[in-house]
């Protein structure tokens, strides 16, 4: 199965439905009073975690995910149906951004866990919520607020116990198919590996990790060399490094160079990963030209105070050993503390519903906005008279003609708000 790590999609929650507008028709009830229930709850946009999903590869097929929208309320005060929410699976280590503005939207680490990103919009109210004392037949309704929508970029930071990292071709697919039922692609040719590979290592009876192979780094990874952002934040969140070197250098390259070259380019992408405890795995000893490179290694390690182990993927030599230190490792390992708070759930309320921006637009029209009058100019019906001066009502309690006044607008100018379009009249 191909492993897909980064997607975008659009996400529209379902619109609330409409509200009634009815009048109670009975026999012996000559003058019935309104009866319009009101509209149903459009379907939320919920992302949830799915521990049997590990790939983002659904979403390279399906990127727009609609919900569905609420009933219309109906006579007697009937109310519309809610909408049931629509679930997006993901798997565990999905991070949800929104597009236009890079924020972290959620960060969803634990099955079952879930976000609400896009809020369907709640029903138009009936004609017979706007009745009182002052007018006891209102013939409106409100229509339905549409719901939210966003465009996303979904990100997936794999969760393995054990990551291995190191230079292309030194043996990292070699040692994660040596020690696991992963089959990576294996090959003489750098970056044959494009995308994280997993694999639960066992270790003996109920006792097992899962290790990643991470694909190669290069040098300026963390500027984004290469595909360097896209190999190191699955590196983020795996609780042992395993640093793969070839200790032959039959690259050409100098084995213990590369031991600092990687942890420099760790370092640049995030501080943290320079405290992620290590261990080196001297790869490609079966080659005799590791032995001119090993007491080197050793003293670096000795030097650095890290675990050391001479092994060959090829013919599982010192596999074992690394096998078991890695787990006792895993069993004495203390989580660090977190240096960022995560957002698990998006807060639509957080935004100032009340807030009122005008601007204007190239053409030199005013461009009235803000949440809750965006609202209230979708779920009016400007068609009906009474819808109007209700509209107008609150237009006057809001004091735009004093905002537009402020800012230069003239008798006969071109006034915007949603999909509305009139010219400004004192």
């Amino acid at each position: 199965m191909k492993f897909i790590d980064r997607t975008k999609v659009t996400v529209k929650a379902g619109d609330g439905g409409n509200g009634k507008s009815a009048f109670r028709r009975e026999k012996f009830v000559p003058k019935g009073g309104p009866s319009g229930g009101d509209g149903g709850k459009g379907a939320d946009i919920v992302f949830v975690v799915d521990g049997n999903i590990n790939t983002l590869l659904d979403f390279r097929y399906n990127r727009k995910f609609v919900g569905k929208n609420g009933g219309n309320g109906d006579i007697k005060n009937q109310f519309g149906r809610n909408a049931a929410d629509l679930l997006i699976k993901v798997p565990a280590g999905t991070i949800i951004k929104d597009e236009d503005t890079d924020e972290v939207l959620a960060d969803l680490t634990e099955e079952g866990e879930t976000a609400v990103i896009c809020r369907g919009g709640r029903g138009g109210r009936g004609n017979a919520r706007f009745a009182n004392s002052a007018n006891r037949a209102p013939t409106f309704a409100e229509l339905g607020e549409p719901g939210e929508s966003k465009k996303l970029v979904l990100e997936l930071k794999v969760l393995a116990d054990v990551g291995l990292i190191g230079y292309p071709s030194v043996g990292k697919s070699s040692l994660i198919a040596a020690v696991s039922a992963a089959r990576p692609d294996i090959a003489e040719y750098h970056f044959t590996t494009l995308a994280p590979i997993l694999g639960v290592v066992s270790v003996g009876p109920e006792q097992s990790f899962v290790m990643a192979d991470i694909p190669g780094l290069i040098e300026g990874a963390a500027e984004g060399v290469g595909l360097g952002h896209d190999f190191l934040r699955h590196i983020e969140r795996t609780k042992i490094l395993v640093h793969v070197i070839d200790a032959s250098g039959i690259e050409g390259r100098d084995p213990v160079d590369d031991f600092y070259k990687i942890n420099k380019e760790l370092a640049l992408y995030a501080d943290k990963l320079t405290k992620s405890p290590q261990v080196i795995a001297a790869n490609k000893i079966d080659l005799p030209e590791a032995a001119e490179n090993l007491p080197r290694l050793e003293a670096l390690a000795k030097k650095e105070g890290i675990p050391l182990f001479k092994i060959s993927a090829a013919t599982k030599a010192g596999v074992t050993d690394l096998i078991k230190h890695v787990y006792t490792m895993l069993i004495n390992y203390t989580e660090q503390p977190k240096a960022e708070e995560k957002t698990k759930v998006y807060d639509a309320a957080k935004d100032n519903e009340d807030e009122i921006k005008i601007s204007r637009d190239m053409t030199g029209d005013f461009v009235v906005s803000g949440k809750s009058l965006d609202k209230l100019v979708a779920m009016t019906n400007f068609a009906n008279d009474e819808a109007l001066r209700r509209f107008q009502y609150i237009w006057r309690l809001k004091q735009i003609d004093g905002k537009l006044k402020a800012k230069g607008i003239k008798e006969g100018d071109t006034v915007h708000i949603g999909a509305m379009e009139f010219e400004f009249r004192e």
